[in-house]
């Protein structure tokens, strides 16, 4: 064999062993060396330095593998003199070189000394990369960033002379095990510091990961190696440069980085520190790199101890779209800062004798995090807490010393709270006299009085602001429908009554929402159509521009301005469960994401310039709390706490004032027959339950299934006859979301359980046993439902951004597309032939459609449906029993699927919302589930600040 063949075999070999996990390349080499020893040292030569080099992957293999064939590799510069330097020990090696313990004769001092690898000397771009590494270093002075002290040359040998940190990296230290949370979170707030300090100089680290992270003796971190930074203004084409397990998914691509690269890395170290595994693991470099790009992290693996915000920092920091990931590494300081406040006095004592080895790795960040936190206290009582305020040290709570007082006691629910722009009335809805209406208050008076007398319809709508006021606060605005003769239907208009009491008048019609700009000369709006344009109107215009449409299927709600006129705040996604804020300027151009929580974001309020409140689920599916969020900082804070839920928030022009809707609700399980006549409330029967509340009912022979709150998660219990209820899903993994889907052979559940990164379809035995996740790849929405042959589950599941319908087979878990448009809420008939299913909301209602098992389109009659409870349930092959009504109130119908024709089943009244629903497997009942609404208004006076 020439030495050219040679050196590709040992290339070859090289590169197979490296896609295999490192405890197969042994048998691997044993077997494809066949006996040839000394090939087997070269490859393994090789190998070792294709792994100690992992982090610069454009090293030419081909390059290194000549020099070792060659046997031109100095081992070690141990013993020789560079300068002033003497070198005593070999430290490290790596792409970028070598780096050794030396001695400084001159000062006294141990240092460490960095070299070009002697393996590599040919290469220019390494001595580019060594002097910018140089250059790179003397421009950051950081107490958590390895100082340079020098570059020296002698004897052909190059050198830059770095300051020796003595310990253990975090690589090191996370082989033991993960860091206790208080430890984690101190030396992440260091490390974000560093960062920092490198990110407002124009350097992004881009190998940012445990190896290159030490923790010295007195707990101070400090950051290593920048031999990969690139400074502003600097490019590479296509290279890609960093460690494999730390890459943003735009560095694994080759594509161009900026400082967001470095935030990824930060939440993957955090993520390990918590964890002691890598947040994107694989066993070869291919394996890791596809898991960057196509899996989440694993959220459950994160302790249970860790703080909220800390979560939702780390989901920020990795989201893939880096247009998603969080804009500035300050913000994360500024979440772990509140976070180890959080901890602080709890973990004061935490250290003890029991556990020596553990007390001596925590005690160094508690002391340097105690003398911080007392350096602080001499800064606030030197320059006052305001001023720190604004310099953004900490973050302060906007409802921080608020006066809270009750505006209303009504039985029932009070909703949908406006306040004028003065701060002198409150307006909301409430049914107190039989039929919702718009009520008033002046504020101080104790009075309220009925505005709207039953004058209009439909009033409440869960996703819009229903009821403002004019600028001058001298009228209430509010949203309803009205008949519409030329359509023979229902269309949305805004109406105006005189805050004082007046007759009603036609405000605008054919909208659904609208807010006066600050000057009160233009308004934005948008109409009940598909996707919700966005329109602005100019000065005394009646007819606005539109700057804004969502896809078919999203909405944009709750539309207002700034209160310096440069952008109109919306929220936008998915109907109620999955949308965020965004914002856009009045004349249009792209809209602009401020928040990620994917959930339900509701009343977006303004309190100044950069004060945004609003209302959101959290990442449990609990709330809505309220949340704060600085405009221009963008770290969301829960400013809400104990059990209160809000359902609607509004403040005054000077942010002095601010009203909102605490909801008291709780759902119980009723049932009720299905008979010749229409059955009245008399007739439904409440069914005890040994959970506070049920909601989502299924049916099974004599067992009832459904969802229940403990402890603040979302479970699933099994109701047998006799009232024994047994807990099949607990919630510790994950909420159970929607309504459980029970086989036709009653033996088997499926369920859809919503995790941190997405919600997932879980099947298991009636029992709880046997519980096994299927079609892991889709992000589940809604229920699920079986085929009459139990062997198929159809769900929807978000495909490039909407729901869509699948088919899953329950054995293999193989799932395939069944309706490419936006669809949700599947039910199978009962023969299998076809699935009922939703279309896309069009304001404020959707279609019912259908599809055969094959995906072609099924005839149904034209039937549209008002927002809110979307179930479909078959009381027979082509008779299905539905909610139908408006968004205040709805009723049990049954449809027959060939005719058409429609009959009334139900007059509950309206005195509470009917939510999921099944049909007894008999079809001679309905188990549903009803809300009794709980609300009052309150108000909130702000200290001035």
């Amino acid at each position: 064999m020439t030495d050219p063949e040679r050196r590709q075999r040992v290339e070859d070999l090289c590169d197979a062993a490296l896609d295999r996990a490192a405890h197969e390349r042994p048998a691997f080499l044993a077997a494809a060396c066949g006996g040839d020893d000394a090939l087997r040292r070269d490859v393994e030569k090789l190998l070792a330095h294709a792994d100690q080099a992992e982090g610069f992957l454009t090293t030419p293999i081909a390059g290194v593998a000549a020099r070792i064939l060659t046997g031109e590799h100095e081992t070690s510069l141990v013993g020789r003199q560079i300068g002033s330097y003497t070198i005593l020990s070999l430290l490290g090696a790596g792409g970028m070189g070598e780096v050794y313990r030396a001695h400084d004769a001159r000062l006294g001092r141990d240092v460490a000394i960095k070299v070009v690898g002697d393996l590599l000397p040919s290469l220019p771009e390494r001595h580019v990369r060594f002097e910018l590494e140089a250059r790179v270093l003397a421009t950051l002075n950081h107490p958590h960033i390895a100082a340079i002290y020098g570059l020296e040359e002698a004897d052909g040998v190059r050198g830059l002379v770095l300051e020796l940190v003595e310990g253990a990296t975090l690589a090191e230290r996370l082989a033991t095990g993960p860091l206790s949370m208080e430890d984690a979170l101190g030396a992440a707030r260091q490390i974000a510091d560093a960062l920092e300090a490198a990110h407002d100089k124009g350097i992004i680290h881009r190998d940012l990961k445990p190896a290159n992270i030490k923790i010295t003796s007195d707990g101070t971190v400090k950051i290593l190696d920048f031999g990969l930074a690139l400074t502003a203004g600097q490019v590479e084409d296509g290279a890609i440069l960093g460690t494999t397990a730390y890459m943003s998914p735009e560095q694994a691509r080759g594509g161009e980085v900026d400082k967001r690269t470095d935030i990824w890395a930060f939440g993957c170290v955090v993520y390990e520190m918590l964890t002691a595994q890598a947040a994107y693991g694989g066993e070869t470099t291919a394996a890791t790199m596809a898991a960057i790009r196509e899996r989440d992290a694993d959220w459950n693996a994160l302790p249970a101890s860790t703080p909220p915000n800390v979560r939702r920092l780390l989901q920020r920091c990795l989201q893939k779209d880096p247009r998603h990931r969080l804009r500035d590494i300050g913000d994360a300081r500024l979440e772990i800062d509140e976070a180890l406040g959080a901890l602080m006095p709890a973990g004061a004592h935490a250290a003890g004798p029991a556990d020596p080895d553990r007390a001596a790795t925590r005690r160094p960040v508690r002391v340097a995090r105690w003398a911080a936190a007392a350096a602080v206290l001499l800064l606030v009582a030197g320059a006052g807490f305001w001023q720190l305020q604004r310099r953004e040290y900490f973050w302060l709570n906007p409802l921080d010393g608020a006066k809270v007082t009750r505006l209303t006691d009504f039985e029932g629910a009070e909703l949908h709270a406006a306040i004028s722009r003065d701060g002198k009335f409150v307006a909301f809805l409430s049914a107190r006299d039989g039929t919702w209406d718009v009520w008033v208050s002046q504020l101080g008076t104790g009075d309220v009085y009925n505005l709207t007398k039953g004058g209009v319809r439909e009033l409440r709508n869960p996703g819009t602001r229903t009821v403002g006021f004019s600028p001058d606060g001298s009228l209430v605005t509010l949203w309803s429908r009205v008949p519409d003769s030329a359509r023979g239907g229902l269309v949305d208009a805004g109406w105006s009554v005189p805050t004082m009491g007046g007759p009603l008048r036609p405000y605008l019609k054919g909208i659904s929402e609208l807010d006066w700009s600050p000057d009160g000369r233009r308004i934005v709006y948008h109409p009940p159509a598909e996707g919700d344009p966005i329109f602005v109107t100019e000065p005394d215009e009646k007819v606005g521009r539109q700057i804004h449409v969502a896809r078919p299927g999203f909405h944009n709600h709750f539309p207002i301005w700034s209160h310096d006129g440069r952008f109109i705040y919306f929220v936008h996604g998915l109907p109620l469960d999955k949308s965020d804020i965004w914002r856009i300027p009045p004349t249009g151009g792209a809209p602009e994401r401020l928040t990620f929580h994917d959930a339900r974001v509701t009343f977006p309020t303004l309190l100044n310039d950069r004060t945004l409140l609003y209302l959101t689920t959290d990442e449990d599916g609990l709330g809505p709390w309220i949340y704060a969020i600085d405009v221009e900082r963008r770290v969301p804070h829960r400013i809400s706490t104990g059990v209160e839920s809000y359902t609607s928030l509004a403040a005054s022009a000077d942010g002095r004032r601010l009203v909102a809707t605490v909801s008291r609700s709780t759902a119980r399980l009723w049932r009720i027959p299905i008979a010749d006549r229409v059955m009245a409330e008399a007739d439904a029967a409440l069914i005890p339950l040994p959970t506070a509340s049920g909601v989502s009912p299924r049916v099974s022979g004599a067992n009832v299934i459904y969802r229940a709150s403990r402890a603040g998660t979302e479970g699933v219990w099994k109701l047998a006859p006799g009232g024994t209820a047994t807990e099949l899903w607990n919630g510790r993994n994950g909420r159970a979301v929607a309504g459980a889907a029970i086989a036709p052979d009653g033996q088997r559940l499926a369920l859809v359980v919503q995790a941190p990164d997405r919600a997932h379809l879980y099947v298991m035995n009636a029992d709880g046993t046997g519980t096994r996740r299927v079609a892991d790849a889709l992000d589940v929405r809604g229920a699920p439902a079986w085929s009459p042959d139990g062997q198929w589950l159809a769900v929807a599941a978000n495909q490039d951004g909407e729901p869509r319908l699948f088919t899953i087979a329950v054995d293999s878990g193989r799932a395939a597309p069944l309706v490419k448009d936006y669809s949700t809420d599947p039910t199978w008939s009962p023969s299998g032939r076809f699935l009922v299913y939703s279309g896309a909301d069009v304001g404020t209602t959707f279609s019912v459609k259908a599809v055969t098992a094959d995906g072609m389109p099924h005839p149904v009659p034209n039937l549209v449906l008002s927002r809110g409870a979307r179930r479909v349930a078959f009381a027979g092959e082509d008779t299905i029993v539905i909610l139908k009504g408006d968004i205040s109130h709805k009723e049990f119908w049954s449809v027959d699927l060939q005719t058409g024709r429609e009959r009334q089943l139900t007059a509950l009244g309206d005195n509470s919302v009917i939510g999921d629903f099944d049909i007894s497997p008999d079809g001679r009942a309905i188990t549903f589930d009803r809300t009794r609404e709980e609300s009052d208004i309150v108000l909130f006076d702000l200290p001035e600040r």
